[in-house]
């Protein structure tokens, strides 16, 4: 097989795939999103190349990362998939996923819509109508980037005064504003890692001196064994956004209630395999493995 890896060429998850790819015999190509070329009816050109490769010869591409963009950089990204997609190539994740699932905001909607529990959230573009619903979100908020991930962007507002200075300064740069109830958690979450209807397994992750507790921020992560419940929320989650691989974390109050916070379609493992000794990368491309036999067959 051949395999694309759209990402940066140096990161540790380019390298880590990488590794897995070539010790099972196949070829890989590095290939950053900011390289993409398409061409539409241009005779003896590819449709689409990664920097001076052809990825129509490509068996598989792997979407390793969502880099930050103007929202026409992102659709056109987001367009090559769809075309690699209809070209017969196996993408993981699917453009549609990657597409929901880096949207905060559609994937709250397909959760709750999939009757999974999820914080009370709103979206709106103006500071005056944010500050409208704010007393009624707790007058305690987090206020996330639509886009993003690592807990990068985010803050939480629980004084009138600085919420209506935060909503206005995001007002100014054409963002859009999104709120959900601040939930007064003992400072740990759940990842669980899910991969083509399966679980890989859950990680625990702690940072009592934040609220954000991903591991990119100096969290603690362990390695726990899930609920039935846990492991029904996550497959259920993944398969709201259309997402073969996929984090899903879970959030807890102090009182016990459980919700699902977010869809990572582009998940991290380092730390997952670090405490799990779970080999992510191996899995993903036996998983490829077995896509392209089926299409083959």
């Amino acid at each position: 097989m051949q395999i694309a890896i759209l990402g940066r060429p140096e990161s540790w998850y380019a390298k880590d795939l990488s590794r897995v790819i070539r010790e099972r015999g196949h070829e890989v190509l590095l290939v950053p999103f900011e390289k993409l070329t398409a061409s539409v009816g241009l005779r003896g050109y590819p449709a689409v190349l990664g920097g001076d490769q052809d990825l129509s010869t490509c068996d598989a591409v792997i979407v390793r990362t969502m880099p930050p963009g103007s929202l026409e950089q992102v659709v056109f990204r987001m367009d090559a998939l769809v075309r690699l997609e209809a070209a017969g190539k196996i993408v993981l994740n699917p453009p549609r996923a990657v597409e929901c699932a880096v949207d905060k905001y559609l994937t709250t909607a397909r959760l709750a819509e999939a009757g999974l529990p999820v914080p009370e959230t709103v979206v709106c573009e103006t500071a005056c109508a944010a500050l409208e619903v704010f007393d009624r979100l707790g007058g305690d908020v987090v206020v996330k980037p639509i886009f993003g991930s690592e807990g990068r962007g985010i803050v939480r507002v629980s004084d009138p005064d600085l919420a209506l200075r935060t909503f206005r300064t995001i007002e100014r740069t054409q963002s859009v504003l999104y709120l959900q109830r601040f939930i007064d958690h003992p400072g740990c979450d759940l990842r669980v890692m899910v991969l083509n209807g399966q679980i890989l397994g859950g990680m625990r992750r702690c940072c009592p001196d934040d609220f954000r507790v991903n591991v990119s921020r100096s969290g603690h992560a362990e390695s726990v064994p899930l609920t039935p419940e846990q492991v029904d929320w996550a497959l259920r989650a993944a398969a709201a956004v259309g997402a073969p691989l996929a984090g899903i974390d879970l959030l807890y109050d102090r009182r016990g209630q459980g919700y699902v916070i977010e869809v990572n379609g582009v998940p991290g493992w380092q730390a997952f395999r670090r405490v799990t000794g779970v080999d992510v990368a191996t899995k993903v491309v036996q998983y490829l493995e077995d896509r392209n036999s089926d299409t083959s067959s």
